[in-house]
């Protein structure tokens, strides 16, 4: 429980600050001057690698969630032969890992961390693979007969040429580079990618609750849970908030629905991976992207170029 609350007090210190945060913030800002300084650096000094494939990252400036893996779901399932490179964040595996090919699920969840899973799943006629190595991730892709290569949270690897796209929420609080904001670099440091695209403006989130009862307990392990609020249906008594990546105890789940007499779990499909074999009644918020157009013709543009 006091690491579900030091990652709630850091989520409200990066995306909601209060004004207490603040001075906080401000004792903070030189560490975060000189790891922003730092980052920047790198960025301008180490050379690109180019592959002779299309390869579009997807990735965002801040810690957490800001819609990649869905984002990359629905960029992916327009086109044959796509491969999508994960790191794999949350396995409790290590190395370069196939988790499914052209929709052949190969290994479990716990091999390939939960967003990965969720893409396997997700895309029937697409490949995923998982590596901390996403050069040799690439090559393999390549091997294997590879059009299109989409790099899960690829902004950091700064030593691959590939097209950029960055996700935003569309309200930012706390512009500051991480320790004392939520921002891997300096904000600016967005002018690199090649297309900048903001939540509800470029792309929007449609969310369907699948098998809704009147009675949920909602259940997550995503960054910044607080921002499924808006998308809640009626019906939810209780709220359970785990680390982003954390994996789920079947028997305590169970016993806190008896205490409260909840009739089901709401989860994020990216939870549901990790329920596979609950036996547990499961109400899920289907979430899916709508892309703006005009941001479709312009990577199909780099696809095709």
């Amino acid at each position: 429980m006091r690491c579900v609350n030091i990652v709630s007090f850091f989520e409200r210190l990066f995306f909601k600050p209060s004004l207490l945060d603040w001075a906080f913030i401000l004792l903070l800002t030189p560490l975060s001057l000189i790891y922003g300084s730092f980052m920047l650096i790198r960025r301008l000094i180490v050379f690109k690698k180019s592959y002779n494939i299309p390869i579009i990252s997807i990735g965002n400036l801040t810690v957490g969630g800001s819609g990649k893996t869905p984002f990359a779901i629905a960029l992916a399932s327009k086109y044959k032969d796509v491969f999508i490179i994960s790191r794999g964040y949350g396995r409790e595996s290590r190395g370069l890992i196939e988790v499914s090919s052209r929709g052949d699920i190969l290994v479990d969840v716990f091999q390939s961390g939960d967003e990965a899973m969720l893409m396997a799943k997700s895309l029937p006629n697409a490949s995923v693979i998982v590596s901390e190595g996403r050069k040799e991730a690439i090559e393999l892709a390549k091997k294997k007969g590879a059009r299109v290569i989409i790099l899960d949270d690829g902004f950091n690897r700064v030593d691959i040429k590939k097209f950029e796209i960055l996700l935003f929420p569309k309200t930012i609080k706390n512009y500051l580079p991480f320790p004392a904001g939520a921002f891997r670099e300096f904000y600016f440091s967005k002018y690199f990618a090649d297309l900048n695209l903001v939540e509800d403006r470029d792309f929007k989130r449609v969310v369907n609750i699948k098998n809704p009862t009147n009675k949920m307990l909602l259940v997550t392990a995503i960054s910044n849970p607080k921002r499924l609020e808006p998308f809640l249906p009626s019906g939810v008594i209780d709220k359970i908030y785990f680390k982003d990546h954390a994996y789920f105890d079947e028997k305590s789940l169970k016993e806190k629905i008896e205490k409260i007499g909840a009739t089901s779990l709401l989860v994020t499909q990216k939870d549901e991976v990790k329920m596979k074999d609950f036996n547990l009644p499961l109400s899920i918020m289907e979430l899916k992207l709508k892309i703006n157009g005009d941001v479709l013709n312009i990577i199909d543009g780099y696809i095709k170029k």
